[in-house]
């Protein structure tokens, strides 16, 4: 009988991959989540009865545990950006991740892989801290999990290169900070396949890797992208970090106001530009390729075969060249 997973955060972005690349490998799959009616689309993502919905709540233990009966393997995937009432970083990042790898321990689940993020420190932006505490948590409970810390994660519902370009279609130009702190973006469904093999190698166990792209760009050079291919020319003005850090504390303050709306930027995230996210910044740790991921997709294969919709003349819009 094939191996039955249980995720944790499987309606997400990145959730959504890692499910489809689970049943694509044979996996049996449960997906735990608050609102099992919504996921009717992670249904069809496998063959009939491969993938199965089931309610839960990270908050309350016992349903964790129920989550988890007759499991062979955890993938928990819950996170967030920034923090919306309950669902801030401590009790997700920190508090659901202790949970998880207590029900599992408890019932004797000896695969868990973990997925934290790049930039993950003891040190730093609270979304940083938080993620490490949560590693720290899980591994001192299930000492074999797998930690995953993938860089920026790029792919057609992103919250990076859609959210830009969608900006840029309103504002004449396009605010940003740290112009020069450099990332390593990598494809949703890469990392999707770098969970599928951290559960199924024995190598794996007790690990973190880090999850980075072919190619390291600049903030800066990731927006001009952006707003390349988005069609959308717009001057970019980096504000100064002194400017840019009140700035995101009064957004963040104020989007709390407004539980359906994203602020634009917030405090911690202009904290977590102070430092480059990309690998290698922790000795020991592996690298995708490590898993046996090598063949990595790239931001100009994949992300312009999605930002088509935010051109002015849709999809089949010539790009201009100037006189």
């Amino acid at each position: 009988m094939n191996d039955l997973v249980v995720v944790f955060g499987g309606s997400g972005f990145v959730g959504k991959q890692v499910v489809r690349a689970l049943a694509k490998a044979g996996k049996r799959v449960r997906v735990a989540m608050r609102r099992p009616h919504l996921g009717a689309e992670l249904r069809v993502m496998g063959d009939v009865g491969q993938i199965q919905l089931i309610q839960a709540n990270v908050r309350y233990p016992e349903s964790v545990a129920r989550a988890l009966e007759g499991a062979d393997a955890v993938v928990n995937l819950v996170g967030v950006l920034h923090e919306n009432g309950k669902q801030n970083f401590e009790a997700l990042h920190l508090e659901a991740a202790r949970t998880i790898a207590e029900a599992a321990a408890k019932q004797g689940i000896a695969r868990l892989v973990h997925m934290s993020a790049l930039g993950a420190a003891s040190k730093g932006a609270r979304y940083g801290r938080s993620k490490y505490d949560g590693e720290r948590a899980v591994l001192s409970v299930c000492p074999n999990a797998t930690i995953l810390r993938p860089s920026l994660v790029f792919g057609p519902e992103d919250d990076f290169f859609n959210r830009f370009a969608n900006a840029a279609k309103f504002s004449p130009a396009l605010f940003y900070t740290g112009a020069k702190a450099k990332f390593q973006p990598i494809f949703v469904g890469d990392v999707a396949d770098a969970v599928v093999a951290a559960l199924d190698r024995a190598d794996a166990r007790g690990r973190v890797y880090e999850l980075g792209g072919p190619n390291i760009y600049t903030l800066q050079q990731l927006l001009h992208f952006t707003t390349k291919e988005a069609g959308r020319a717009r001057p970019l003005i980096d504000l100064p970090f002194v400017i840019a850090f009140p700035m995101g504390l009064l957004a963040d303050w104020l989007f709390k106001l407004i539980p359906f709306a994203d602020p634009p930027v917030t405090g911690d995230q202009v904290t977590m530009l102070q430092r480059d996210n990309i690998v290698g910044a922790e000795p020991g740790a592996g690298a995708i390729q490590d898993l046996g991921v090598t063949d990595l997709e790239s931001v100009e294969a994949i992300v312009p075969s999605y930002l088509w919709r935010f051109r002015p003349y849709g999809q089949f819009q010539t790009k201009q060249n100037p006189a």
